[in-house]
C-alpha cells in the first residue's frame, strides 16, 4: 500500500510538474496540497485496517492455535470486510459471537445439537433463506455452513440486521432465541422470565467477550 501511494504521488507531482507551464502557480499548490491529504487519509485507513486485522487474528490464534494460515488470512480479512459492510457489527462483536457460537473453537465445522452449523451456528433452514439475499446458490448445508466464508457472510448478515432491528442485546436474544421472544422481551422491558434459559445466559456470555476484546489494545 505504502509503495502504491508513492508512485500515486511520483505520478502526480511529475504531471504537476509538466503543466506547470500551463497551470497558475497557486492551482498547482492547490492540488499538491489536495494529493497530499488523500494519500495522508489513505494511509491511515490503511493503517487503521492493519492493526483491526491483527486483533481479530489474535484472537483466533488463542482460540484455534492450529488453524492453517491461508484459511486464518482468508477469515482475518472478512471479517473485517463485514465490519465494514455492517458498520452497526464491529469485528469486536463479530468475534465475540463466532467466539461463544463456536463453543471457544473457531472450528468451521463446529456442530450443534440442535443442528446449527459452522463458525456462526446457522441452522440449515435460516441458512437456505439467507442465502437468497447474499445471492449464494444454495446446494447443501453442508457444502455452504461449513465454508468459513459464505457462513460469516450468512451470519452477520443476519446479526447485522436483527442488531438494526433490536439493538445489540436484543439483537443477540433474537439470534439465540428467534425475534419473537426477542420482541417480547424488550416490549416488557426485559423482564426475567421470558427469554429460553439458554438465551438468557447467552447475551452477557456474548457480551463479556465483546467487551473483553474491545479492551485488546490495537
Amino acid at each position: 500500500m505504502k509503495l502504491i501511494l508513492l508512485s500515486m504521488c511520483a505520478g502526480m507531482l511529475s504531471l504537476n510538474l509538466f503543466s506547470a507551464s500551463v497551470v497558475p502557480e497557486s492551482e498547482r499548490y492547490a492540488q499538491v496540497a489536495s494529493l497530499l491529504s488523500y494519500t495522508s487519509a489513505v494511509s491511515q485507513a490503511d493503517q487503521a485496517r492493519q492493526k483491526a486485522c491483527d486483533k481479530i487474528e489474535r484472537i483466533i490464534v488463542r482460540f484455534n492455535p492450529a488453524m492453517a494460515r491461508h484459511l486464518r488470512n482468508e477469515i482475518v480479512n472478512l471479517v473485517y470486510e463485514m465490519s465494514i459492510k455492517y458498520p452497526n457489527i464491529d469485528v469486536d462483536l463479530i468475534c465475540a459471537t463466532i467466539t461463544h457460537e463456536s463453543g471457544r473453537t473457531w472450528d468451521p465445522k463446529a456442530l450443534s445439537k440442535a443442528g446449527a452449523m459452522g463458525l456462526m451456528q446457522i441452522m440449515p433452514a435460516t441458512g437456505k433463506w439467507l442465502a437468497q439475499f447474499e445471492g449464494i446458490e444454495w446446494t447443501n448445508a453442508e457444502e455452504i455452513l461449513y465454508d468459513p466464508v459464505l457462513n460469516i457472510r450468512l451470519g452477520t448478515r443476519y446479526l447485522s440486521a436483527l442488531v438494526e432491528t433490536y439493538d445489540i442485546e436484543g439483537g443477540l436474544a433474537a439470534y439465540n432465541g428467534g425475534s419473537r421472544r426477542a420482541r417480547m422481551w424488550l416490549s416488557k422491558n426485559k423482564a426475567p422470565g421470558i427469554l429460553w434459559a439458554e438465551t438468557r445466559s447467552y447475551i452477557p456470555y456474548v457480551m463479556k467477550l465483546y467487551d473483553e476484546f474491545r479492551a485488546l489494545p490495537l
